[in-house]
This record gives structure tokens, sequence and C-alpha cells, in this order.
């Protein structure tokens, strides 16, 4: 393992940079060369590498997005397209890869090592914290607080209004972010993909706090609820209570951006790290994670198929903190 490249693929995330320089720096140290792909997989086709050293990544750990840039690959996904990536990847003579992102990326990885046999390992950096075989991906910690600096602020208004709102975050098909970020902005309920939410459910609930004087509601929806988005459900709540004056904030990709916590920077840089180290002991179609603490390697496949459930025990915090039950 002489030479590597590195590159981020897919959504952005906090703290993809702090792992680009865990990667780098990792590879020089074992006396590597290492190069950066711009634009990820379309960039591989395109031939967009560029050697790398100390200084490349220098300055960066504090920074959101990606230095190497990031962009989903349709030509990639054809079996033509790897072919010309591995044209590039043998140009340049690179002996494995480092390849930070989510499903999609392990997916891609994936294909180009049964069809051309390079080595990659895969660092999980997506904020939807729903990868499998590790506890946190980079840039959930930062995502999540990035919402409770917004529902703090939301929470001044709906109180000095007597207002609920109903605020939508990001997450694809999980609710990971919604749930830690209602749990720590105190709010009334979560709405998750993961659990079936009924609307007369919500129905109940709202009267119910309506009736014993609450002056305020905040109610986190996933951006994958299955019974709809936020202003789906928020129509159908004024609909049914007229009195309530309802309010929608769909948060948005401001989550994705931002200076990354102290939480993601040291994630990301362990597994930075942690991919180069796993190239050099001869790991190949894994992803590195970390799980009670422990750095774990994890089949690619597995990490795309398996899934990740919420703890029951997230959804019970807001459940029994949310006050005493409302009346059946």
């Amino acid at each position: 393992m002489k030479r590597i490249a590195v590159l981020t693929s897919g959504g952005d995330a906090p703290g993809m940079n702090a792992c680009i320089r865990g990667a780098v720096r990792a590879g020089l140290y074992y006396g590597m060369e290492v190069y950066g792909i711009v634009r990820g997989y379309d960039g591989m086709i395109n031939d967009n590498f560029i050697e790398m050293d100390d200084r490349s990544v220098s300055n960066i750990i504090q920074k959101g997005g990606t230095i190497l840039k990031s962009a989903r690959s349709d030509e990639f996904r054809t079996k033509e397209g790897r072919a010309k990536a591995y044209e590039n990847i043998k140009k340049h003579g690179i002996d494995g890869l480092v390849v930070i992102g989510g499903n999609g990326t392990f997916t891609g990885a994936g294909l180009f090592y049964d069809e051309f046999k390079i080595p990659c390992v895969g660092a999980p950096g997506t904020i939807d914290n729903d990868l499998y075989g590790t506890d946190f991906t980079i840039g959930y910690d930062t995502a999540v607080n990035t919402c409770l600096a917004a529902i703090d602020k939301i929470r001044d208004t709906a109180d000095a209004h007597e207002r609920c709102f109903f605020i939508e975050v990001m997450g694809r098909d999980t609710g990971y972010i919604a749930v830690r970020s209602a749990i720590a902005g105190g709010a009334e309920m979560a709405i998750l993909p993961e659990e079936h939410t009924d609307i007369e459910d919500i129905i109940k609930r709202l009267k119910y706090g309506t009736s014993d004087s609450k002056a305020s509601h905040i109610i986190i929806v996933a951006e994958g609820e299955k019974s709809g988005r936020a202003s789906d459900i928020a129509n159908e709540v004024k609909e049914r209570i007229p009195a309530l004056d309802v309010k929608v904030t769909i948060l948005g990709h401001v989550q994705r951006g931002g200076a990354p916590t102290a939480a993601d920077r040291v994630l990301a840089s362990r597994l930075g790290l942690a991919a180069v180290e796993g190239l050099w002991n001869g790991q190949t179609n894994v992803m590195a994670g970390i799980i009670n603490r422990n750095l774990i390697y994890t089949p690619f496949q597995e990490t795309i198929t398996k899934k990740k459930p919420i703890k029951d025990e997230l959804t019970r915090i807001i459940e029994v903190l949310n006050g005493r039950k409302y009346q059946e």
C-alpha cells in the first residue's frame, strides 16, 4: 500500500474536512503518497486527482463542507463509468481508497471493488446517522446542535405568541436527528418514520395540552415521516383545532453546514486514521465505525442493508418528560 486516494461523496456533513485531514496525515505517517479526488466518483471518472501533503490539510479541521467537494455521479452507476474511473486509478498508481460518505458512497465502493479489486475502506460521513456499524456518524452531532439552536429560538417566539410550532428536520428516512433534538430541545413530541404516529394521537395530545393551559407547543417532525411532511400535518391540525395558532418551520440545509462540534472533530479524526490503518492492515470493503467507544470494521454490505433502529429509551424519554399522561 504505497499510494492511496481520499474522496468525499454524497451529502456533505460537518467534520468531513477533519476526516480528510485525519486520512491524509495518517497516510503520510505510514510513508504513503496521498491523493485527493475532487468531486467524488465524478472526479474519479474525469481524472480530477490532486496530490496532497501536510499543508494541503492545514487549517481545515474547523471548517464545514468538504475541501474535496462532493457530487452525485450518475455515470459511476454504470459499468462504463466505473471502467473509466478504474483507468484513472491505474494511471495514478492508486493502491487503495478511503471513501467518506453514506449509503450510496459505500454501495459504489463495493461495486468498484467487486469489478476491479481496488481495496476500499469507508468512513461514515452523513448527518442522518443511519449507517449500521457505528453509534454515530460524522456530522450528526453538529446537525443536532444546529437544530437545537433553532428550536431554542423558536421556543421564545412560540411562548410570546402562544403558538404551536411544527419544526421539520432532516434525516432522510430515519428519525435520529429528530429524536435527539426533540429531547435536548424539550419538545412535546417527535414524529418519526420508525414509529407510526396517528393524526388522532397528535390531535388528542394538543387538545389535552391546550385544555391544561399550556401556552405553546414544539413538535419535531422528521422529513421522512410516512404520514406526511410538517406542513401536511400542520394543515390537518389547523382544520381540526381552529383555535390553535399553528406555524411551520423547515430547517432544511442549514443542518448540513457550520463548524463541526468537538465531538464530530474527534470522531472524524479517529475514523480518518482508522480508514487508512484498515487499508494498511489489509482490510477492504469495510466501513470503520465506533461502537461502545471501540473501533469496529463492518462490511459495506451490512452497513447498507442492515437497519439501525432508534432505541426505545430515547422515544420514551420524550413521552415521560413531556409531563403527566394526557387523558384518553
